[in-house]
């Protein structure tokens, strides 16, 4: 399990941000565009094209839910950069766009970024 970790995209839906909050995990959640998230996830408006390092560092694991594959590679790069693990979805017809190693889930693949 991480640590630390940021959910890039949450969007409206903070479900996921919240389990690991509540599990023990130090969660931030960014978005381009604000949104809500429960007290125990840090929200921070933030484009994963230009990220801000400072609002990664430190983070063990990068991970992004229904993440549209335009996005893929420069989460990956971010990733490396920091030096963190990738993990993420796609909407249903969408391949992943950056090497991965696949895991099936009860409901959908969960793809882990290959380093």
């Amino acid at each position: 399990m991480y640590d630390r970790v940021v959910e890039v995209g949450v969007g409206h839906e903070p479900s996921v941000a919240a389990g690991l909050a509540r599990a023990g995990v130090t969660v931030t959640a960014t978005d381009i565009y604000p949104h809500e998230v429960p007290p125990a996830v840090t929200f921070v408006v933030d484009d994963i094209t230009t990220p801000r390092r400072s609002v990664y560092a430190g983070a063990a694991a990068i991970y992004g839910l229904n993440l549209p594959p335009e996005l893929h590679r420069p989460a990956l790069e971010l990733a490396d950069d920091i030096d963190a693990d990738l993990l993420f979805t796609t909407l249903g017809g969408d391949p992943p766009a950056v090497p991965v190693t696949a895991e099936t889930l009860p409901v959908e693949t969960l793809y882990v970024a290959n380093r």
